[in-house]
């Protein structure tokens, strides 16, 4: 089955990874790609799963190192990675092969917000009353050549936050809110050549752009729920959490879209959560099924759509 159109046509690879003792990813926090290999960060028994562009399992590391609910993740410019964790309120810092090496923030102490658990999300984020320091719920994380830390404070905050690499706080910016530089949700973050600052602004389904010390550029609109972002050069990439996948230029243009419209008794997407490209221009969309709907879609929580 093809999807997109124009130049933005995509076909699915059913099933593309090769899973090892595990037979589901159970909920993909987040996808990046190191050098064509595909990193899973996930809440399976492996944490983070390692496989080729064919989908071959390659590694696994992270082992005791999260709660249930390891979140985001990015790969710093020397090839370290980073990962968020919303359950425990920690980001944690990896060598390339899984040695931890530093942790920001302090496990199991969030900051205090105002927030208040629910199982309705509206009401966790209505209950959000003041923005606070690191962390409460932090969701993404990047890091550009620079080597400051950006990191999106979400599920119980609403702020991001700058680290130097020495894991020193620099600054933070955002709040409660729908004006510019506010959030409902930042849910991801991340750079692009020109060094801006990307964060997907889920419940007020919009992407904000900021300069690298929180000056607003801009926000896009045509979204519903983003929950992530993967930028190759002047072309964006949005997982969208109602079901759909859509494409952009840098400038906003929209290229390509699809999901949504699928078969109820068998979706194409139930939750996206996650999008990464690789340097040939295949996708991989992973998702958040279990955690939304209590669906377990095994190895199809990870989809990968090749380029044609």
């Amino acid at each position: 089955m093809r999807y997109g159109n124009d130049d933005h046509v995509y076909e699915l690879l059913d099933e593309w990874a090769e899973l090892p003792d595990v037979d589901s990813f159970v909920d993909v926090g987040r996808v990046c790609i190191d050098e064509d290999d595909i990193l899973v960060l996930n809440r399976s028994e492996r944490p983070v799963l390692k496989f080729d562009a064919a989908g071959r399992f390659l590694d696994s590391w992270g082992e005791g190192c999260f709660s249930g609910r390891p979140h985001g993740m990015g790969i710093g410019p020397e090839g370290e990675v980073y990962c968020t964790d919303d359950g425990n309120h920690t980001v944690r810092t990896f060598t390339p092969d899984g040695d931890h090496r530093l942790t920001l923030g302090t496990e199991n102490d969030p900051s205090e917000t105002g927030h208040r658990h629910s199982d309705d999300v509206f009401e966790r984020i209505a209950s959000i009353d003041r923005a606070a320091g690191p962390f409460n719920g932090p969701t993404g994380v990047t890091v550009p050549d620079s080597g400051e830390i950006f990191v999106s404070d979400g599920y119980g905050n609403a702020s991001v936050h700058v680290f130097g690499p020495d894991g020193e706080l620099r600054r933070s910016w955002g709040a409660p809110g729908a004006g510019p530089g506010e959030f409902r949700l930042p849910h991801s973050i991340h750079h692009d050549d020109a060094g801006r600052i990307w964060v997907t602004d889920r419940e007020n389904s919009r992407i904000q752009r900021f300069d690298p010390d929180g000056r607003f550029l801009g926000e896009w609109t045509d979204l519903i729920r983003p929950t992530d972002v993967a930028i190759d050069g002047e072309t964006v990439y949005v997982a969208e959490l109602c079901r759909r996948v859509s494409v952009f230029t840098t400038d906003g243009d929209l290229l390509a879209r699809w999901g949504n419209e699928a078969d109820p008794e068998d979706p194409l997407f139930v939750a996206p959560h996650a999008v990464a490209v690789d340097s040939v221009g295949d996708l991989y969309v992973g998702e958040t099924s279990y955690a939304y709907t209590g669906i377990d879609r095994g190895v199809r929580t990870l989809q990968k759509f090749r380029r044609v």
